[in-house]
């Protein structure tokens, strides 16, 4: 009975390794872990439910509480994708004069934009150098002051590319004219 005592405290608890049973054997192992293990398991998973839950809360509130946006109409020149061109720029400044009564020099760099990868333009517009330039000459000493000033660009512009595909190209066509610099100086 004296060993009965020394075996147990006050409490009546076995002062004992617990880990030993009374067969000299562990306790311990998987059985021991796996209680613990799926404790923290769903401990884990319930709090990622709770931090999404209320992650899409917050953002149901915050989309929800706000003014509705309007869309603003946009036309559609503007929502269309601009054509993609190659340019040809080789032609040399063209110098001329204005038809005033006082003319007025003007100095001029065209630049000419065809279908992208259109070889056939390309070609036409080299072997026709000497015409367009010799048209442009003609074309900008044919304008007036007034009619060079930089609020007429897009009406030259689509003059000159007009004129270009009526009566100087045969087999293609510039789809673009842009002035790489345009100088108008009054004398």
């Amino acid at each position: 009975m004296a060993d009965e005592n020394a075996d147990m405290n006050m409490d009546g608890d076995s002062t004992a390794d617990d880990s030993v049973t009374a067969g000299g054997k562990k306790k311990g192992g998987l059985k021991a872990i796996l209680p613990q293990l799926l404790k923290w398991l769903i401990i884990g998973v319930v709090a990622v439910i709770f931090i999404v839950s209320v992650v899409l809360i917050t953002l149901h509130f915050k989309e929800g509480n706000g003014k509705p946006q309007t869309t603003i109409g946009v036309s559609e020149e503007y929502t269309e994708k601009r054509e993609k061109f190659d340019w040809y720029t080789s032609l040399d400044q063209i110098r001329t004069t204005t038809a005033d009564p006082v003319p007025a020099s003007v100095i001029v760099q065209v630049a000419l934009g065809y279908k992208k990868d259109d070889k056939a333009a390309s070609t036409e517009i080299t072997a026709r150098t000497v015409e367009i330039r010799d048209f442009l000459r003609r074309y900008f000493s044919e304008k007036t002051i007034e009619e060079l000033k930089p609020q007429n660009e897009p009406l030259i512009r689509q003059q000159i590319r007009d004129q270009i595909n009526d009566d100087i190209l045969s087999d293609s066509r510039i789809r673009d004219v842009r002035f790489l610099n345009k100088d108008v100086v009054e004398q």
